[in-house]
């Protein structure tokens, strides 16, 4: 008798989770809007990097609309000689995650617990390009001043800063061209980086997925009207 409720109890959770993650992947397979792509003034590139975790946007370091210069010192993202890229990454995740796991052959339970389970610090990550990277699964659209401005605004509003309206710098990043800066907001299940990309994306009026905690979700629906310039 009690080994039939237990497996009877036992289906009950494990169909639970199978409908959950059934949702959840079909939310990421859903367009937040369906079709409604601008073709008009579509004169700036947006890029985003998947690297197979994180989802990193990828913009100018500056054009005629924006100038990181004006907002962030170039030449100490890294630790290299250079003191200017012509590309610029910006990442958003979960503090310790973010800094101490790069591939998944550092995964450990303890800090995949709290970063599914808890509320944690997050932190920006930052990497300058020479080139559009070539290494790595990149994407690139189009959208107008408008929205590129915009998502710009929402990166740089997404830095923490100190008393003096600096932001602030916490450590290296895995190459000798990124850095780590403290974020404001706190990372958990419900806002992921790959969720802040989204939110970015949206910024610039680019469409996302309904759900868009995973990086391939975010590449998937990654179009505009002006791919083909």
């Amino acid at each position: 008798m009690v080994f039939k409720f237990l497996v009877k109890y036992n289906r009950q959770i494990l169909s639970g989770i199978v409908t959950i993650i059934s949702l959840f992947l079909i939310g990421a397979f859903i367009p937040r809007k369906w079709g409604d792509y601008s073709k008009q003034a579509c004169d700036y590139q947006i890029c985003v990097v998947n690297t197979g975790i994180h989802s990193n946007i990828l913009i100018p370091t500056k054009n005629n609309t924006y100038n990181w210069h004006n907002y962030l010192s170039i030449d100490k993202i890294g630790i290299d000689d250079v003191n200017d890229y012509k590309y610029l990454s910006f990442g958003w995740g979960d503090k310790d995650f973010y800094m101490t796991i790069s591939s998944i052959s550092d995964f450990n339970f303890y800090t995949i617990f709290k970063a599914v389970f808890l509320q944690t610090s997050s932190v920006m990550y930052v990497r300058g390009y020479q080139s559009l990277p070539k290494n790595t699964e990149l994407k690139c659209v189009y959208t107008s001043k408008a929205n590129y401005l915009r998502l710009n605004n929402f990166i740089e509003a997404s830095f923490k800063l100190d008393r003096n309206n600096r932001k602030i710098r916490l450590g290296n990043g895995y190459t000798s061209t990124a850095g780590f800066y403290a974020a404001k907001d706190n990372y958990s299940i419900l806002r992921t980086c790959n969720t802040w990309t989204g939110d970015a994306l949206r910024k610039a009026n680019i469409n996302t997925p309904l759900w868009d905690s995973l990086s391939f979700a975010i590449m998937f629906h990654l179009r505009s009207g002006c791919e083909q310039r």
